[in-house]
């Protein structure tokens, strides 16, 4: 099926890199035209880019996979940024008037535009989300407007390190792949995640990925705190391979057996529980306790430290949505168990899918949480990423005659004479030159016009008649 106006996004995390098509609806639901994924772990590491033709080959080839289902060039994509270095950093910009004023539109935007000035070592500004503008002793969200003469802006920009944006821009522009736009990638799933309730009542995201693992804070619909651990779901698959098997073994064991909060109750038979055993390729059996306690440990240090970010955060009481789970690795049977006895939180959620309805084909996309972060990129796009056709020339059709126009006769051409030999020609003249004399008058006049040569007859005839008389 062919299509002229979609949107194309493309995310490079730490285990794969997926790329997905569709529209947005007035209702708010995303339709899926196309979807794609291949494995990234040769090329990206903790969400960081690290060998760039291997990045660049994969863009290209994901690419084209869309192009193939959706029949239709792509000129464009949305490209998500992430990564270990990504955190905020809070940052306020003040500005002292002559005298008590109204705070306009102008006046804000320099303060902005001031912060964005701020200097980093190693480090650029991804994104800065504005907190409260304080004017006099009085906190506004909306400072326009407010009569003042002390005014401060308070702002949490997002950081990352200069390489970061700089290895995945070199990526797309190697792959020949333009980009409408790169998106923060934690503030596009947050959006497409948390309910316009949590958002505003305040709630913690926590996004448990392969190599990383990014927490967000939210309170008055404003992010107050971003945070990315070097810890992820791989880290647990790395820890079952001390039981001598492969990391594709692992992986599967970890989804099929692993809970990540095994808690025998007292009116089960916990020697039955211990005695259970799962049969690997090898043909070895494992106890499922034994599998179960190196998931659990390694799980709960990912999310202890995860809590301890909340806690950073300064808004660890003031979440009253309490915390939501999403990303792979939240797809763990106990996670959200596990998550509950750290924090002591009850109000906790796991988040597999989007708020927004989405329409695609059964078995497109994966609905385990690996899918939220590219949703919420699809929804972020505002621009057609559809390659405009290039206008075709119709020739135009030839002038039909009519009665009152006369028809062009064609007068045919006269054969163009055949070239002469002009050696021999020249060879000619030369002999004449040699052969001919030189002419007479008479000769000459002979050569004269048709008159001519008649009156030359004439005079002879009448000069002979009077010879003639003339001997007689």
């Amino acid at each position: 099926m062919s299509t002229t106006e979609f949107i194309a996004a493309i995310e490079l995390g730490s285990s794969r890199i997926a790329g997905i098509a569709g529209r947005k609806h007035d209702d708010g639901s995303l339709e899926v035209l196309a979807c794609t994924s291949e494995d990234s772990s040769s090329f990206v590491r903790k969400g960081i880019v690290y060998n760039i033709d291997k990045a660049a080959h994969a863009i290209c080839g994901i690419v084209s996979a869309l192009e193939g289902q959706l029949g239709q060039s792509i000129a464009k994509v949305y490209a998500g940024i992430g990564g270990q270095s990504l955190r905020s950093v809070r940052n306020a910009v003040g500005r002292t008037l002559d005298e008590e004023g109204i705070i306009s539109d102008e006046l804000v935007d320099a303060l902005n535009e001031e912060n964005r000035q701020l200097t980093l070592v190693d480090m650029c500004i991804l994104d800065v989300a504005p907190q409260e503008y304080k004017i006099d002793n009085t906190l506004h969200a909306d400072p326009v407007g407010v009569a003042g003469q002390r005014i401060t802006g308070q702002f949490l920009n997002l950081i990352a390190r200069h390489q970061l944006k700089k290895n995945l821009e070199q990526s797309f522009e190697k792959a020949g792949v333009k980009t409408a736009d790169l998106t923060v990638a934690p503030l596009a799933l947050a959006r497409a995640v948390l309910s316009k309730n949590e958002l505003r009542a305040g709630c913690a995201l926590v996004d448990i990925g392969a190599d990383t693992t990014t927490v967000q804070v939210y309170k008055d619909n404003i992010l107050r705190y971003l945070c990315v651990l070097p810890l992820g779901g791989s880290n647990i698959t790395r820890d079952l391979t001390q039981l001598k098997i492969e990391e594709e073994e692992a992986e599967q064991l970890k989804l099929q057996y692993g809970d990540a909060c095994t808690q025998p109750d007292a009116d089960t038979d916990t020697a039955a529980d211990a005695s259970a055993t799962c049969t690997l390729n090898d043909g070895r059996n494992i106890e499922l306790s034994a599998l179960n306690d190196i998931i659990g440990a390694r799980a709960e240090e990912i999310l202890a430290n995860a809590w301890n970010q909340v806690q950073q955060s300064g808004y660890e009481r003031e979440l009253l949505a309490g915390i939501v789970l999403t990303g792979g690795g939240a797809s763990l049977q106990g996670t959200e168990a596990l998550f509950r006895k750290l924090s002591r939180t009850e109000k906790v959620r796991t988040a597999l899918t989007i708020q927004a309805d989405v329409h695609d084909v059964p078995g497109t996309l994966p609905t385990d949480g690996r899918q939220n972060t590219l949703l919420g990129l699809l929804a972020e796009g505002t621009v057609n990423c559809a390659a405009t056709p290039k206008p075709q020339t119709k020739p135009e059709p030839a002038p039909q005659p009519t009665i009152f126009q006369q028809e062009e006769v064609k007068i045919p051409e006269p054969p163009k004479p055949e070239p002469k030999d002009t050696k021999g020609k020249e060879k000619d003249k030369e002999k004449e030159k040699t052969t001919k004399k030189p002419a007479t008058d008479t000769e000459k006049g002979k050569k004269g016009s048709f008159f001519g040569n008649l009156f030359d007859k004439f005079r002879n005839e009448v000069l002979d008649d009077n010879s003639d008389t003339m001997n007689n």
